[in-house]
């Protein structure tokens, strides 16, 4: 289980294809301090085991072909950034929402664009300076087949990140990016036409099992 809070970006070292799909090798700092073989680890927010420790900080993993065809690592290079997260402890303090590190699909980015300044004249108390980068504003293509679970406030985890929908369209879906969220993961790399990983609430996949039933 994890949180959806990135704790750093990692560069891709090789992503090499074999026979039922490849192995993903990244060097990571601060998640290969403690991190053993049989750990799991979110890698763009999808579930993946450590096969392999390298003292340099390398971290390598199996992927199975249904997770090259499910997700977006299978479209990584060579210096690609990924998100790392590692499973979430019995104490740990769940600051996001409950991520399974399941990818349900991909989607394109749509765009990526700042936001215009507030207006310091709305805010009553005195507006301090201006942050060195502003908000972003990030819409993703919607899937037709997801589209239920994706709701106005609702969670979701893009590239492994947790993050609150701001808008809902017909055919998208738009959510705000504070600084630091986007300094702090990939998330600042993205542009129109990129692949992110999806994965959609939990608790709302849950419920409508549980519903089903009812509703036949």
């Amino acid at each position: 289980m994890f949180t959806g809070l990135v704790e750093e970006t990692a560069p891709v070292v090789d992503l090499q294809p074999v026979a039922g799909g490849a192995v993903l090798s990244v060097r990571a700092s601060l998640v290969a301090e403690d991190a053993r073989p049989g750990d799991s680890i979110a890698v763009n927010g999808c579930c993946l085991t450590v096969t392999r420790i390298e003292e340099d900080g390398r971290l390598s993993f199996d992927l199975l072909a249904e997770t090259v065809a499910r997700t977006n690592l299978g479209a990584l290079r060579p210096g690609s950034e990924v998100n790392l997260e590692r499973a979430l402890p019995a104490n740990g303090r769940l600051g996001g929402h409950f991520v399974q590190g399941h990818i349900d699909c991909t989607s394109q980015v749509v765009s990526l664009e700042p936001l215009a300044p507030a207006d310091p004249e709305a805010f009553s108390a005195p507006a301090g300076p201006a942050p060195a980068v502003p908000d972003h504003r990030l819409e993703i293509a919607l899937p037709p087949e997801f589209a239920r679970y994706v709701v106005f406030k609702g969670s979701i985890a893009v590239n492994g990140v947790s993050l609150t929908v701001a808008e809902v369209h017909e055919r998208s879906f738009v959510l705000w990016i504070i600084p630091h969220t986007l300094a702090a993961t990939n998330l600042q790399g993205l542009k129109a036409g990129d692949p992110v990983n999806l994965e959609f609430d939990l608790l709302a996949k849950y419920m409508e099992r549980l519903l089903q039933p009812r509703a036949s």
